[in-house]
C-alpha cells in the first residue's frame, strides 16, 4: 500500500467507526487531504468498507473561496439504502449525530431511469432522457465531525460527503417543460420559516448538477445505473437541526414533507 492509499484508508477508517459507534469526532483525523483526488481516495475507501447498499449520491456546490483550490465548483458524496425516507404525509424520524454536524436542505431529486455514460454528460437532452422523475426531498447533512464544513471540500468530500440520508418525496409532473423558477420549495424548522426558493438556485439547474456527477463519477470508475437517486443541491439554504427539531419542507407541488431529527445510535 502507498502512503497516500494508507493515509486514506485511516482517514476513512477513522470516520466509518465515529458513525458505526455514533461518537463525535473531536478533529479532523489526521492530515487533511492535499488533493480533490486524494479526499475522493478516502471517500471510495470508505464505501468500500461501509456495509450497506448504495443507492444514489448527492452533489453540492462548492464555496467560492475553496474552489481554486479544490478545482471544482461541486463535489459528490454517497447515499446509502438505510438512510433513504421514503416521505408519505406522516412525519419522518431521519438520525444525526450528537455532537456532530447536522443540517437540512430542500432539495430536488432525480431518479435515474436508465444506465447513464460518461459520454451523455455534456449533452442535457440526452441526460434527461435518461431521468425518470424529478422529486422534492431533502438532504439529511450529517457527519460525526462538526467542523467538517468550516475546514472546506477537502473535509466534506473525505466524510461521505457530510451526507447523513436522503428523504424522497413526491414526483413532480412535466417539471422539464417549466421554468426552473416555477419549481418552488420552502423550509421551515420548529414552525419558523428559515429559507425558500427554487431549482433556479442549483446552478444551471438539476440536470447540469447531474452532468457534473456523471463526469465525476466517470474519473473515479464509477457511473449511474437505472433506479438510482441524485440530489442536485440545495434551494432555501443549509438549516442546522438539533435533536428533535421539527422539519416542514414544501414544493410547488405534491404533498409536503414533514420530520423530525432523532438521535443516531450506535450500529453493527
Amino acid at each position: 500500500m502507498s502512503t497516500a492509499d494508507g493515509r486514506a484508508a485511516a482517514i476513512a477508517a477513522a470516520f466509518t467507526q465515529a458513525r458505526r459507534t455514533a461518537q463525535p469526532l473531536p478533529s479532523f483525523p489526521g492530515d487533511l487531504p492535499a488533493t480533490r483526488a486524494d479526499a475522493y481516495a478516502a471517500q471510495d475507501a470508505a464505501i468500500a468498507s461501509w456495509p450497506a447498499r448504495l443507492v444514489g449520491w448527492k452533489v453540492a456546490g462548492v464555496a467560492p473561496e475553496f474552489r481554486e483550490r479544490f478545482g471544482a465548483p461541486r463535489l459528490a458524496g454517497p447515499a446509502f439504502a438505510p438512510r433513504l425516507y421514503q416521505a408519505d404525509g406522516s412525519a419522518v424520524r431521519f438520525s444525526i449525530f450528537p455532537g456532530g454536524f447536522a443540517a437540512v436542505e430542500a432539495e430536488f431529486i432525480l431518479r435515474v431511469g436508465a444506465d447513464i455514460d460518461a459520454a451523455d454528460a455534456a449533452d442535457e437532452d440526452r441526460l434527461a432522457e435518461k431521468v425518470s422523475a424529478l422529486h422534492g426531498g431533502a438532504e439529511i447533512a450529517g457527519s460525526p465531525f462538526a467542523d467538517i464544513n468550516r475546514l472546506g471540500p477537502l473535509s466534506v468530500v473525505s466524510d461521505f460527503g457530510n451526507n447523513g440520508g436522503l428523504i424522497l418525496g413526491d414526483a413532480i409532473a412535466n417539471w422539464r417543460e417549466r421554468p426552473l423558477e416555477s419549481l418552488k420549495s420552502r423550509t421551515s424548522v420548529n414552525g419558523a420559516v428559515v429559507g425558500e426558493g427554487d431549482a433556479s438556485r442549483v446552478a444551471g439547474g438539476p440536470l447540469a448538477a447531474l452532468g457534473f456527477l456523471v463526469t465525476a463519477l466517470a474519473e473515479r470508475g464509477r457511473r449511474l445505473r437505472a433506479g438510482d437517486l441524485v440530489s442536485t443541491g440545495m434551494t432555501t439554504g443549509i438549516h442546522p437541526v438539533t435533536i428533535g427539531d421539527e422539519v416542514l419542507i414544501e414544493f410547488s407541488e405534491g404533498r409536503p414533507i414533514r420530520a423530525v431529527a432523532i438521535a443516531e445510535t450506535p450500529t453493527a
